[in-house]
């Protein structure tokens, strides 16, 4: 049986029993979970292995790419800026990023960016593998696109293009790219070790991505569900443009700043974040937001069907909130952002909850938390009942 290591207090012997059966599958790989209830860590546990090939053994310091999580550490970089007074979230976008106005976008505001409702899912022109390693590309691309459903209409997952469209916004008002201006402001003086742009010195430090097995034809496939809606754009908001050479274990992915979905993160870094915002937005004399702010983040805005999951979805401005198919726990005001594969991190202010959670053997199906971070979260709920 695969070891794992760490601490847990008594009072959540069940999570670590929960953790401690998910490694023991024959087919996990590697693993770390991080709960703090009021600020103090309750679970701090890691297990597994690093790599396919089981050679590196999992630390406590291993990072690991956190695909869609990354997306609430974008939310909160522009969240940051709203509570110094910098960016107005009903401005127009355009009065941040003038080239954004075209092709009928001048009215969009930077909210809708947030909530997924801007119409800009997708980029509909063709592009270059590997363009989403280079921000001028992608933001040219996405200032030239028309939207492709009425703004503010309806909600569709901006899985790829949300982090270009926040970021550029975060860039024109402070003049750093947004993986900078979050490890200056937030990771940086918080202690917590999440990247959005990698150096090539933790390479050493990252664990592979495995990719999932094939979904059962009972589980079904996101993918199918897109390709069967038939929207000429849907599938592009996945695969246009393809990943780099090297694919999402290769260097140029690692080193880009894709600020939807290529953060590397540890399970303490990401827990460090969201433990923050489940103690009122500071921790350990850093503040990140105002209590004010983290309500507003929190806010619910769009809940229904997703023009582009085939579930319904709920947002609020640049988290996910919980849906009756998927609670984050018992609290309505429970936010956070999950990953493809499975990692996942939440904050609930209510209960004072923060939770960070990565894995590198990535699994599929119809959800948006993934089955591990969902037993567990479960688990930490029923030992506070």
């Amino acid at each position: 049986m695969t070891a794992i290591h760490g601490t847990c207090d008594p009072r959540f012997d069940r999570v670590r029993e929960c953790f401690r059966e998910q490694i023991a599958n024959p087919e996990e790989l590697g693993a770390a979970l991080v709960v703090t209830v009021g600020g103090r860590t309750v679970v701090d546990l890691w297990g597994g292995y690093a790599d396919g090939a089981r050679s590196r053994e999992w630390t406590p310091d291993t990072l690991v790419n956190v695909f869609s999580t990354t997306k609430g550490m974008a939310a909160l970089c522009a969240h940051r800026l709203a509570d110094q007074g910098k960016l107005d979230l009903d401005a127009p976008v355009a009065r941040y990023w003038p080239e954004f106005g075209r092709a009928g976008k001048d009215a969009i505001p930077v909210r809708w960016l947030l909530d997924h409702s801007a119409g800009l899912a997708a980029v509909e022109r063709p592009l270059a593998a590997g363009a989403m390693c280079e921000w001028e590309v992608m933001t040219a691309a996405l200032a030239e696109q028309p939207p492709l459903w009425e703004p503010g209409s309806e909600h569709g997952y901006h899985a790829l293009t949300f982090g270009w469209l926040v970021g550029e916004v975060v860039r024109r008002i402070t003049g750093r790219s947004l993986g900078s201006y979050f490890r200056d402001e937030v990771a940086g003086p918080l202690g917590a070790d999440f990247w959005i742009g990698t150096p090539a010195e933790l390479d050493a430090r990252i664990a592979e991505l495995v990719h999932a097995p094939l979904p059962t034809q009972a589980e079904g496939s996101v993918l199918a569900e897109l390709l069967s809606r038939a929207k000429p754009w849907a599938l592009k908001s996945f695969l246009n443009p393809l990943p780099p050479p090297g694919g999402i274990n290769g260097r140029p992915w690692r080193a880009a700043e894709i600020p939807a979905g290529n953060g590397h993160a540890s399970a303490r870094g990401l827990a460090r974040v969201y433990t923050a915002l489940a103690g009122g937005g500071t921790l350990d004399g850093v503040e990140v937001l105002s209590p004010a702010q983290i309500d507003v983040a929190r806010s619910s805005q769009r809940h229904g069907q997703d023009l582009l999951l085939p579930f319904p979805t709920h947002f609020a401005l640049g988290y996910q909130l919980g849906t009756e198919a998927e609670p984050i726990g018992p609290n309505p005001g429970a936010f956070g952002h999950a990953g493809a594969g499975g990692s996942f991190g939440f904050a609930d202010p209510e209960a004072r909850i923060g939770f960070g959670y990565v894995v590198n053997r990535m699994e599929s199906g119809m959800f948006v938390i993934g089955r591990r971070a969902t037993a567990l979260m479960n688990a930490v709920f029923e030992a506070l009942a």
